[in-house]
């Protein structure tokens, strides 16, 4: 177990002056570039003929709507977009017509789902080696006898119940958008799970009642680090406009690709269109991949915990004692904020 002698939670100062050594070079100009041309293909394709009612209560919902402000909120709805974009890209989806008539958009199709493959499994990647890198992270600040098996058996546990309810909605017919609903709501509740034990509230009382040794500032850690104006509110500040930018225009190839599929039989693109469809995945999947390979990076060297002295320099939590604190077994240890 790593000690935490005299250490605090990290802050957003701390967070804002370690960002200072990790600014993210701007999205390429083509991205804002493609995606105000992508808008005005959307409207384009809308003006041909009503889209059906199926495709219209999705289209209303989700496009004039402003991208999440959390990070990993982004995050998922870039993966869901991906995913609606490659169920679309089966060629068995395809459009009678174009499966016999269109080589040329055929192949750009085909290029355009190597695209969102590579970038799928990239956006997986650092999903799994992200969540992995918080939980080892947070294990070492944990008991390290049988009390730490336990933690990760639960957590073992939890996931493939998590997982299960998922496979249920699938094969119950659940769509890729309720799919990722399920996915988001899970999350959330992870979260949940995390601020209930950092403020010892609820069920997770008697967890603290058993688990000798939690120090104190890893309890704080997790209590706050959520929170509406916390640490990772300089995250999103600093990061956040990057991947808004990335998650729109997605959501707009995604909803062209639709509105092509509802319209093929009285629209076709263009020499023009079809490169404009093109470019804008490129640039997309490579802006993508990019940012991620960075906040992966970013990520990675962030510490959970930093000195007292650090803190007070920055300002935050001055004249703050912290100390490691031992609950001992049998007995409750209430957290007073």
């Amino acid at each position: 177990m790593a000690s935490t002698e005299g250490l605090v939670p990290i802050t957003r100062a701390f967070l804002a002056s370690y960002y200072d050594k990790y600014p993210f070079p701007p999205l390429s100009d083509d991205v804002s570039r493609l995606y105000s041309d992508m808008a005005s293909l959307i409207q384009l394709l809308a003006l041909q003929s009503p889209p059906s009612q199926g495709f219209r209560s999705h289209y209303i919902t989700v496009e004039p709507r402003e991208p999440p402000h959390k990070i990993d909120e982004n995050m998922w709805k870039n993966r869901e977009q991906m995913e609606e974009i490659l169920f679309l890209l089966q060629p068995s989806r395809w459009p009678v017509q174009l499966r016999e008539d269109d080589a040329e958009l055929s192949s750009t199709l085909r290029h355009v789902k190597d695209n969102f493959d590579k970038a799928l499994t990239a956006m997986i990647s650092f999903q799994t080696k992200n969540s992995e890198r918080i939980f080892s992270t947070v294990m070492t600040y944990m008991p390290q006898d049988f009390r730490g098996t336990l933690i990760r058996q639960q957590k073992e546990r939890s996931e493939r119940n998590r997982q299960a309810e998922v496979d249920a909605l699938v094969s119950s017919g659940g769509t890729i958008r309720d799919t990722y609903a399920l996915l988001w709501k899970q999350q959330m509740e992870r979260r949940r799970q995390l601020a209930q034990l950092g403020s010892a509230t609820g069920v997770y009382k008697t967890l603290l009642k058993y688990l000798v040794g939690v120090p104190q500032v890893l309890l704080d850690f997790i209590r706050q680090i959520n929170d509406d104006d916390g640490p990772m509110e300089e995250q999103r500040e600093r990061y956040g406009p990057h991947l808004y930018n990335l998650t729109k225009m997605v959501t707009a190839i995604r909803v062209s690709l639709t509105l092509l599929w509802e319209r093929y039989d009285t629209f076709k693109l263009n020499k023009n269109q079809m490169n404009l469809l093109s470019e804008a995945v490129i640039v997309y999947t490579s802006e993508f991949e990019r940012f991620i390979t960075f906040i992966s990076d970013v990520f990675a060297n962030s510490p959970f915990f930093i000195s007292a002295d650090t803190a007070g320099t920055l300002g935050s939590r001055e004249n703050e004692e912290y100390k490691e604190i031992i609950v001992q077994a049998g007995r409750t240890y209430e957290v007073h904020g």
